[in-house]
């Protein structure tokens, strides 16, 4: 299907790993010129060298979005690179219950999941606007409408991001610019199959991804769909939100879990 992305723009945050680096590819494959960020120089530098290889457009912007000075950086950039798909996936993430969580750590989880995405919206919807068209794509996550106990703030702060983006497409009715949230499941990206490679190392396990993760899939993420999703999962649902096939879809939370916000 062509998905009428072709000499679009966009702009994907902290996609120099993970679901980031997923949808910067997809969007790259699709016809998008992908202005890629990260934090660290020589893994979002890697993540273009490999758009331009396949035969995108890439290049990069550094900095930190906690950060307010780096983060009006950063939406300088994009604002002059022309951004009509900003992609908000960055979204640090720390496990705390109510027992461990603290102030300073309520304040991050908003910080760096609502904040940083509120001001790269403020920064780049007026041109949206001025063009008559734009799409801006939250990466949420399950634990917006199924809360996690071990990760209390963080689910609180992925909870307020789906209501920003129902009030944003209200905000933009009428100019052609829409809103919407991807909320991912449980994704088998590098760092969970380290964590929990990590987790059966120290229990004394030899086992090897390809042999943890089916009992990961049953165990610690049960859904109908039976298996972790992937980076490619979300960076399909993102891009077809990102482009013009889907204009009359606006203001939603679409989950891609694999049914796993119904599983009890």
């Amino acid at each position: 299907m062509d998905l009428e992305l072709a000499g679009r723009r966009a702009f994907v945050s902290a996609s120099s790993a993970g679901i980031g680096a997923a949808v910067a590819g997809r969007l790259a494959a699709e016809g998008c010129a992908v202005l890629v960020h990260g934090r660290d120089a020589e893994r979002a530098n890697r993540v273009a060298e490999e758009l331009r290889a396949a035969g995108g457009t890439a290049q990069v912007v550094l900095g930190d979005l906690a950060d307010g000075t780096a983060a009006d950086e950063v939406a300088d950039r994009a604002l002059a690179w022309g951004t009509e798909v900003l992609v908000n996936n960055a979204g640090p993430y720390a496990e705390h219950d109510w027992d461990t969580v603290t102030p300073a750590a309520w304040m991050e989880a908003m910080n760096g999941n609502v904040v940083s995405a509120a001001r790269l919206v403020q920064a780049l919807v007026p041109s949206m606007r001025e063009r008559g068209w734009g799409r801006i794509i939250h990466v949420g996550s399950r634990a917006a409408t199924t809360p996690l106990p071990h990760m209390v703030e963080y689910s609180a702060a992925k909870a307020a991001v789906v209501n920003m983006t129902t009030s944003l497409a209200q905000h933009l009715a009428g100019t052609g610019v829409t809103a919407n949230t991807v909320s991912p499941g449980v994704i088998a990206t590098a760092g969970l199959r380290q964590m929990f490679e990590d987790r059966a190392a120290a229990a004394g396990s030899t086992e090897s991804w390809p042999e943890l993760e089916p009992r990961v899939a049953a165990e610690y993420a049960p859904n109908p769909s039976g298996r972790l999703g992937t980076g490619a999962d979300i960076a399909a649902a993102v891009a077809f939100l990102a482009s013009p096939l889907a204009g009359y879809i606006n203001g939603i939370d679409l989950r891609v879990d694999g049914g796993i916000a119904r599983v009890p």
